[in-house]
């Protein structure tokens, strides 16, 4: 354990408030952030080489256009058994009002799933509840928003189940969520999509990615470089 771990919290604490504005730091900082009650020496390395990354992208910010249409959309993923210690998933969703970003999270679920696609449709139940407060507050403001929302994922098997009106031994455990998002379909206020994992903007909430595909998934959430005026 660090000699002074209440360094390691603060930081921490930093980067949970800097995560508001920079979502593409959103796993990094779950992961960090798991460790602040007996925080050690490559904990507080990794947190000092996400801190040089931020150094490197502090002009970077999101970017809201004005012309923007009023649809709202959703990316869910999930990384099956992604923690080693207890081997729950992570839940990561991005939600777009038009193309502008304007909610997202990375969580660790409650609960171990037996499969992929288990873990997958815990993802969509979450992104779901999240669509339908954002969907409620947008028209407790007057503003209309077109139906059903669009929710892609990259699984399959999720999707198959949400379709799926018959409950067999292996998602009878799934019972409430599948309930719940087959409701939202076929209330249409919910639709679902697929979509490779190429191009799935929600893996950069639930990932370790490559340089090179984190910038770019950082750029279809609408992170933007800024100049700084001279």
């Amino acid at each position: 354990m660090l000699p002074k771990p209440e360094v390691y919290r603060r930081l921490i604490g930093r980067l949970l408030y800097l995560n508001i504005t920079r979502p593409d730091i959103s796993y990094s900082v779950q992961h960090l952030s798991q460790f602040v009650n007996q925080p050690r020496e490559p904990h507080l390395q990794v947190a000092f080489h996400l801190l040089r990354y931020l150094k490197g992208t502090v002009n970077a910010g999101l970017f809201y256009s004005a012309s923007s249409d009023l649809s709202l959309s959703a990316y869910t993923d999930a990384d099956w058994g992604r923690c080693i210690s207890t081997r729950r998933s992570l839940t990561g969703f991005c939600i777009f009002l038009g193309n502008c970003l304007v909610s997202w999270k990375t969580k660790k679920q409650a609960t171990v799933s037996k499969s992929s696609a288990e873990s997958e449709y815990q993802a969509m139940s979450e992104t779901t509840g999240e669509l339908v407060w954002m969907f409620g507050l947008l028209r407790d403001l007057q503003i209309p928003i077109s139906l059903p929302l669009t929710l892609y994922c990259d699984n399959k098997s999720a999707q198959n189940i949400a379709a799926n009106p018959v409950f067999h031994n292996r998602t009878k455990h799934l019972d409430i969520d599948c309930h719940y998002i087959r409701d939202k379909i076929q209330e249409g206020f919910l639709k679902t999509a697929h979509i490779s994992s190429q191009h799935q903007i929600a893996d950069i909430m639930t990932k370790p990615l490559s340089s090179v595909q984190h910038r770019v998934l950082a750029a279809k959430l609408g992170l933007v470089f800024h100049t700084s005026p001279t």
